[in-house]
């Protein structure tokens, strides 16, 4: 079992219990929370408590989370874009539309799947449907995720991510003219509560977020930009550059229905840098945008 320990922020105070584990961790349902609760693994300073209590600040909670169920998921052979490799970690280019992890709906053809067929030795930390996945970007986001081969390179990689100490740098194109060169969008992230599946900017049940922007090109009607994560919130790019005014192009969830046509938001993790485990050697790898985005530009430069 993993443990998860949480204190409840003065924000927070007055919420159920599963609501405030549900907005503080993303891949948890609440009902998901409400079974563990049942079964009386999740513990209120030390004793079992009721989902329908509502918290106070600094309420101190802590989970036993179990192991996943042991599901089969199956190697599946497949032409993955390996950028870098060794015995710790390994560096993979991810194509639009395909998902990083199993999940409900999406059990193959994951890039999971693909790594199992690839190496043997993934770490373990995250359980059998999430082996060596260290960080993730969107279905329908391509480009660089970095993936642990052992448990010490994945604890090494998740600190390095809490410390802000990782270089990760995204092309994008977005809607609108952008007026200023560069910029930083710090605003913090929750989840909608209009929409559970979306997130968005709110001083309620959020985290701090932070991007920021350089424009490398404006056209008619869009703007080239790069973005550098300071943060890595859930959608944190395609909710901040909305929030400024800006969605992403071909954003089925946050961006405007007549947008450019690509299969998903035209959003790239480009540039991808870290501390190696080991060696403690400062590493960067890049990817240059894919054909679809390059399609794009090249539109969008012909109507300029």
């Amino acid at each position: 079992m993993n443990k998860f320990e949480y204190t409840v922020t003065p924000e927070q105070a007055g919420n159920r219990i599963d609501k405030v584990l549900s907005d503080v961790q993303d891949d948890w349902s609440r009902s998901q929370i409400q079974n563990w609760i049942k079964d009386k693994i999740v513990l209120l300073e030390g004793k079992p408590v009721k989902s329908n209590y509502k918290c106070t600040t600094g309420d101190e909670i802590e989970i036993d989370i179990p192991e996943p169920e042991v599901l089969d998921v199956v190697p599946e052979e497949m032409n993955l874009d390996i950028v870098y490799e060794d015995s710790d970690v390994l560096v993979v280019n991810k194509p639009r539309g395909m998902v990083v992890h199993p999940a409900p709906g999406h059990y193959s053809g994951t890039l999971v799947n693909g790594l199992m067929a690839h190496c043997k030795d993934l770490s373990g930390i995250n359980g059998v449907l999430r082996p060596g996945i260290v960080h993730r970007i969107d279905k329908d986001t391509s480009g660089l995720l970095m993936v642990a081969k052992n448990d010490k390179a994945h604890e090494s990689l998740v600190d390095q991510l809490k410390a802000k100490t990782t270089t990760r740098v995204y092309k994008a194109i977005v809607h609108g003219v952008m007026p200023h060169d560069q910029g930083t969008i710090d605003a913090p992230i929750g989840r909608d509560k209009s929409d559970r599946q979306k997130m968005t900017v709110t001083d309620e049940n959020s985290r701090d977020a932070v991007t920021h922007f350089n424009v490398i090109k404006r056209f008619t009607n869009y703007t080239f930009v790069e973005c550098q994560l300071e943060t890595g919130r859930t959608h944190q790019i395609r909710v901040h550059m909305k929030y400024i005014g800006f969605p992403l192009a071909g954003d089925p969830k946050y961006g405007p229905s007549k947008t450019l046509q690509i299969e998903g938001q035209a959003l790239h993790a480009q540039t991808l840098g870290f501390d190696h485990p080991s060696t403690g050697e400062y590493m960067e790898f890049e990817r240059e945008i894919p054909a679809d985005m390059i399609e794009l530009l090249d539109l969008l430069e012909k109507r300029s």
